[in-house]
């Protein structure tokens, strides 16, 4: 069974950092790519940032700011955000894409709260 566990959210003051952890467990063939999106209440899901192979994509408000990253051996993807706004505010979520689409797996999710 895969599961997806993330770590690493909390209260964190704007200009602070916090680097979320997601281990993934269980076996995963033909992992197409590995990210984080994040939610408020009332908004749909957005992506943050995904890692593919050797590339990475970010939404263009995290740029600069965030670095997304990937540890093979330790099935692991890392979220690296620094300088937080307010606005970062959300449920961050891990997630897994594979087969080419056919399948997606998600963590629990993870809050982070950026205070003013």
């Amino acid at each position: 069974q895969v599961r997806l566990v993330e770590s690493g959210g909390g209260l964190v003051q704007a200009g602070g950092s916090l680097r979320l952890s997601c281990s993934v467990s269980g076996s995963i063939f033909n992992i197409n790519s590995m990210g984080w999106y994040r939610q408020t209440p009332g908004k749909q899901r957005e992506l943050v940032a995904l890692t593919s192979g050797s590339i990475t994509n970010y939404v263009d408000s995290v740029k600069g700011r965030f670095t997304v990253s990937r540890d093979n051996p330790r099935n692991t993807v890392y979220l690296q955000m620094n300088n937080l706004k307010p606005e970062d505010t959300a449920v961050y979520y891990c997630n897994v894409k594979a087969g080419w689409g056919t399948r997606d797996y998600w963590g629990q999710g993870t809050q982070v709260t950026v205070s003013s």
